[in-house]
């Protein structure tokens, strides 16, 4: 099971929480803190699977996962988006851009923890 995971999220306590659930886990952890760059950060580390914040600073989320979808090298990255929009039209557009997974803000822990093991695989 791969074990690298990139947090692209621009509140710092999210990225901390996130950080520490998956660290216990065992997964290593980087964060990338906005839009701009988001893509150079993937292609950097190569993560096993990402979470992405659909509102950025610089560059959307969405904007962020159709150029990952867009690479053959990062098509088939599993994503995970993140979002303080629950809206019916938000979940869509995650989908239509080629999300893995749609998680709404506050989550808990364990819904993350569950959300990266079943994206993950065995």
């Amino acid at each position: 099971m791969g074990k690298r995971v990139l947090v692209i999220e621009d509140e710092p306590n999210i990225v901390e929480a996130i950080s520490f659930i998956l660290s216990r886990d065992g997964w290593q952890v980087e964060s990338h803190g906005d839009g701009v760059g988001a893509i150079e950060a993937v292609t950097k580390m190569q993560p096993d699977l990402l979470i992405l914040d659909v509102m950025l600073p610089g560059r959307s989320g969405y904007d962020i996962l159709q150029a990952l979808r867009a690479d053959p090298a990062t098509r088939s990255l599993p994503v995970l988006m993140l979002t303080a929009k629950g809206q019916k039209q938000d979940r869509e557009m995650a989908e239509r851009h080629g999300a893995n997974r749609f998680m709404v803000k506050p989550f808990s822990n364990a819904e993350v923890l569950e959300a990266v093991r079943e994206m993950a695989g065995p």
